[in-house]
């Protein structure tokens, strides 16, 4: 058995879009920060941020910059926690098919760095700087957008 390729994280070719939900901003602003962090460390060519109210509004916007031909990869960041209603669960469904919807149907990476967490403290861990998945968005998607071109 062999392992797989390391992945090809040199962004200096990469243009990313960051879409950020401003529900739970405590959260979504340490995605941002460790996403930004990464865009830099690896060199990316371009990051536009755009912000939009929360992460049910993710899709729309990750669609208008994956069909606009400027970016090559679209990065989505929020943060979803459950409380005592079903409201969680009908945003975090939502907002996962429609990110992925975007992908299929533009060819476009877009990468789903929404967390969904049963607790803030839950939250704060995964946007942490020692496990920050907005850094691991970014990274994903420079590493996708470089598969992509290799086919």
């Amino acid at each position: 058995m062999t392992n797989p390729p390391a992945p090809n994280l040199d962004g200096s070719d990469v243009r990313l879009a960051i879409v950020v939900a401003r529900f739970n901003e405590h959260v979504t602003l340490r995605l941002l920060d460790g996403a930004l962090a990464a865009a830099d460390r690896h060199l990316a060519k371009s990051r536009d941020v755009f912000w939009v109210p929360g992460s049910f509004e993710l899709s729309v916007v990750a669609m208008k910059a994956a069909k606009s031909g400027k970016y090559d990869a679209v990065v989505c960041l929020g943060a979803v926690v459950r409380h005592v209603t079903d409201h969680y669960l009908h945003v975090a469904t939502q907002a996962a098919a429609g990110i992925a919807r975007v992908a299929l149907d533009t060819g476009v990476p877009c990468m789903f760095a929404v967390l969904t967490c049963d607790t803030d403290e839950q939250a704060l861990e995964r946007s942490s700087d020692q496990r920050n998945e907005g850094r691991n968005a970014v990274e994903a998607a420079i590493a996708t957008v470089h598969t992509l071109r290799s086919i």
